[in-house]
């Protein structure tokens, strides 16, 4: 199967499969899979380089779990 893309539309895809770790092919099966109604298994794992990445593509990611960080400040510590 052959598709044709815009310049515009495979920049933004190139962008969106970079952010999530992954080559624009194995992003476009992600995204045909899910418009398909197959199960995520069949998608292709991802490999994240940094803890950001990771964070920022989770599936929990925009979940509003509430979540909170302790408000205790940080111990000094001795360097020295």
């Amino acid at each position: 199967m052959t598709l044709s893309l815009s310049a515009e539309i495979e920049k933004s895809l190139m962008a969106r499969a970079h952010a999530r770790g992954v080559s624009l092919d194995d992003y476009l099966q992600e995204l045909v899979a899910r418009e398909a109604g197959l199960p995520d298994a069949t998608a292709p794992r991802q490999r994240f380089d940094n803890l950001s990445g990771l964070l920022l593509n989770s599936p929990l990611a925009g979940a509003n779990l509430g979540l909170e960080r302790p408000k205790d400040y940080p111990r000094p510590v001795d360097l020295g």
